[in-house]
Formats: C-alpha cells, structure tokens, sequence
C-alpha cells in the first residue's frame, strides 16, 4: 500500500480534548486568493515543521482556507475588564486556536489564527483583520522575541485577497499566532461570574499541568497558580519598563497565564522618556501609560484572584486573606526584577557578578537608577540611547552621552554618583580591559536598536502597497538589537518630534 502523504503539522490538542464547554468549534473563513507574505522560517523549524512544505501551503493553510489534517478550530471563551469595565463575554471574535504543537525542545506551542473570519463570540463584527496590522504584530513580536521578553511570536502573515471596511476599504490580512497558551485571566473571570466553580477548578488544574506542571500536586491549586501568575507578570512588566515598551491596552483578556506578552494593537516604544506616554488612540485618560503599568498589573492580578476565590478556601474571609497575601507579593517581585534589569543596564553587575550580592543596597541602587530617569524625563532625553551610551562613557568617551542632553553638565553630575558606585566595594574598575568587559556586558543588555515607531509605520505602509522590502529589513535589524552594524544609524535615531507629538496607535487586529 502506497503511504498517504505526511500530515503537515502533528497536532495534539489538549484544549479541545480536555476542556470542552470552555469553546466553540468553528469553521474558518475561505478567503478568494490567499498569498503568503512573510514566513518565520526560524519559528517553523523550532516547531519541527518542514519549511518548504510549508511554504508550499501557507497561504490556504494558515489564512484558513483550508484546514490541516488533525486541526480542531475552536473560538475560546473568557470575558474581561476592559479599561476597567467588566465585559461578560468577549471570546475569540475575530481569531480561533488551529490547535497544539509540540516543538522541538518538548514545548506545547498553539498555533492560532487572527483575521480568520466571524465566531459565535463576533459581537456583530465582521471577524477580519486588515494586512497592516498583521504585519505590525509580526513586527513587534519579533522585536520583543529578540529583546528577550517572553512573547507570542508570528509564524506567517497572509494577504486574504479581500478588502475589509475600516475608516476605508483595507486589503486583508490572517496572522498565524504561535503561544505558549492563550490562556487568559479572562478566562478565568468567564466562567467565575457564571458562578461555575467546577469548570474554574477544572481550568485551574488544566493551567497548572501546561505551565506550572511542577505545582500539579500543591496542596491548594488554585493558590498555586496565583502565586505562579503573580510572580511570572511581576518580571514581565518589569521586562517591559527596562525597554520603555508600552502594551497600550493591558485588558485582563490581554494578561496570559503564561506570562507572555500577547496582543500587538496599539503597543508602541517610548522615545523620550517620560512615565505619562500615552500612544493609544483608546486610552483616553492614561489608564495604561507607560509609567502606570506595573500597578495594572497588579489590578489585573487581583481580578484573576476574585475569580479563584471560591477555590483558595471555602471560607471566604480566609479566601480574602490568602489572596491578599498572595498579590503583597507582587510589588516585591516586580521591584527584584526590575532592580535586577536596572543594574545590569547601569552596569553596577557584569557577566560574572550578575547573581551575586549587589556592592550596595537596594535602597542605595534604586536611587540611582530613579536619578537617572528623572534626569532623562527632565531633560527629554531618548530612553534606548541613554542607556546604551553609558557604555561608552564608561570606556572613557563621554561625548555620546553627553550630546543628549540639553545641559551636559546636568549628566556629568549623576555621572559622578554613578562612576563613585561603580568604584564601590568589589567593583572598582581598576584598567581598560575591566572597563571594557563591563562596557560589552552593558552592550548585551541595552539595546540600540528597538521597533522605532516611525519606522514601523514606513515598513507597514509599504508592506500594505505590497513592498515587503522596508518590512524585511526592519525585522533583520530587530533581529539582532544589540549588535552595533554600519549602515544602520538611521533605525538608532527617535523619530522626529513633528511625528512623536501627534502619533497614535491603534487596535487594528
């Protein structure tokens, strides 16, 4: 007997296998004349795919035009609080799960499609997404990817061959999503308003199995994975401020349980610093500004913790106790990693120090660090090119540094505080070679290039008249953020001001 052919992806879907009522099974839609436009060859081959099968079949495939051998196309369920507003039933509108991979480092990866067409969880909306925010969310994945922040990532973006109505008529796009889960704190709050504690409980040991599997046989689940959630958001939130990276619109149907960055509408990065950055087209009030993440973060966190509550204990003033306990220990984990980050980008820790007990207090380190960004904010100076031009003023060239500022010599004064704790106990950087290897650790943590807002406005615009050229180029820069290489000075620079004053992003996808 002559062998069929060889399924494309080998699925394994424990969702729909395992969690039924917590979905709806869709068919998505078929689309006129799909055309592959990018492919993250490096992703596909992590997954253990056949890149030139894939290749060969992206374009009906990941758009859904047809559906793969094994898949289960399912629309999740889970509601959310939207700028503070409970909505009790969001769900996949405009996306669906395709189903479950396993890569190639033994990793259950789902492989989803945004722009799929309509679900029961639509809302009265058309399902779609338009080709310029598919690129832009494959853009800012890989950048975050490559920043290494825990984040979804792209594995193609498609042309549908159809226009969808937005402030226009829009040519169509599908991205193929790859996550660790899209489990969501949404997910939780869907069933835990209906009062469905089982299918809560259920969701708990199902979330705890995939991601937190050395937790299975805690003695309170739920607790478990609270403290799991806080501790694995604290260093996400902590990840983004050390990069000046704002998410725009952090809903809790946008907090994972996997604690990876998810959901690339109007997320932009920070030029001049300033902690009130806004960017979102949405976010009328600031709600979401850069400088107010870390404490959403928490609110979000103790929105997950209403919706356990009935599982933490069967007494509810004892519920409330632990989950209180539980979200005390955010802010310590949430300063820990960012304290941690800031010394490594001020250089107060190098390669072989990096673990080992900081040379000051944390009170002392932290104080530097905030002198530095209020000299910044004061001074409107660039977030990414401040950082990365202590390393050269740490090899003794102070020019970079220096031109940022409208008063140089307001940097020359916290550079003496920084210089005189660099010399402090264990750090004292006695010749060049010891200078110069710290400098080349401050390199591989500050990055020089970042998803620049212009410039990922010029690579979608062409990618949307169907020059693809600005939009590779872009992500082999972002591929490598903190190797300096002649002939890209011009993705180093922050957009003009003339653009950064009027710029907004919006939820596109």
């Amino acid at each position: 007997m002559t062998p069929g052919p060889i399924p494309l992806f080998a699925f394994d879907n424990t969702y729909a296998r395992e969690l039924d009522g917590f979905y709806a099974r869709v068919t998505p839609s078929s689309f006129p004349k799909p055309g592959l436009q990018l492919l993250n060859e490096p992703l596909a081959r992590e997954l253990g795919l056949d890149v030139e099968a894939l290749r060969a079949q992206a374009a009906e495939v990941l758009s859904g035009s047809r559906v793969p051998e094994g898949a289960e196309p399912l629309a999740q369920a889970y509601a959310g609080h939207q700028f503070g507003g409970l909505s009790p039933q969001l769900g996949d509108g405009r996306a669906l799960l395709l189903g479950e991979l396993i890569d190639t480092q033994g990793r259950r990866r789902d492989l989803h499609l945004k722009g799929s067409g309509r679900t029961p969880f639509s809302r009265g909306g058309d399902g779609l997404a338009a080709l310029g925010p598919v690129l832009r969310e494959y853009i800012l994945g890989e950048a975050m990817h490559h920043l290494g922040i825990p984040t979804t990532r792209a594995l193609a973006a498609v042309s549908t061959g159809a226009s969808v109505r937005r402030e226009g008529m829009l040519p169509g796009g599908v991205l193929a999503r790859v996550a660790a889960s899209h489990i969501r704190v949404g997910t939780f709050q869907f069933f835990a308003i209906r009062d469905d504690t089982d299918r809560v409980q259920q969701l708990v040991r199902y979330t705890l199995a995939r991601h937190y599997p050395d937790q299975r046989e805690a003695s309170n689940p739920a607790l478990a994975l609270l403290n799991a959630a806080i501790d694995a958001q604290a260093r996400l939130i902590a990840r983004w401020m050390l990069v000046g990276f704002i998410h725009g619109v952090m809903n809790t149907d946008n907090m994972t349980l996997s604690g990876e960055t998810i959901d690339y509408g109007p997320c932009a990065f920070m030029d001049a610093y300033s902690p009130g950055t806004v960017f979102s087209s949405i976010d009328q009030r600031g709600r979401y500004a850069y400088g107010n993440q870390p404490g959403i973060g928490q609110w979000n966190l103790a929105r997950l913790a209403e919706a356990l509550l009935p599982l933490l204990h069967a007494d509810e003033p004892k519920a409330i106790e632990l989950a209180q306990e539980a979200l005390a220990a955010y802010p310590v984990a949430y300063t820990k990693a960012w304290l941690g980050g800031m010394r490594q980008k001020l250089g107060l820790v190098g390669d072989q120090d990096a673990t080992a007990a900081p040379a000051a207090s944390d009170e002392e380190d932290g104080g530097l660090a905030e002198a530095f960004l209020s000299l910044l904010e004061a001074q409107q100076v660039d977030f990414t090119n401040a950082f990365r031009s202590l390393s050269s003023a740490l090899r003794g060239d102070t020019g970079k540094a220096r031109a940022l500022y409208r008063d140089p010599s307001a940097f020359d004064a916290w550079s003496r505080s920084w210089h005189a704790r660099l010399a402090a106990g264990g750090l004292v950087l006695t010749d060049d070679a010891e200078k110069a290897a710290r400098a080349a650790h401050m390199d591989r943590v500050n990055p020089l290039y970042i998803a620049r807002n212009h410039k990922v406005e010029e690579a979608l615009a062409a990618g949307v008249r169907g020059d693809l050229g600005p939009t590779e180029q872009l992500l082999a820069v972002l591929a490598q953020p903190f190797d300096e290489r002649p002939g890209l000075e011009a993705y180093a620079v922050p957009a003009p001001s003339a653009f950064t004053e009027i710029y907004q992003t919006f939820c596109g996808t």
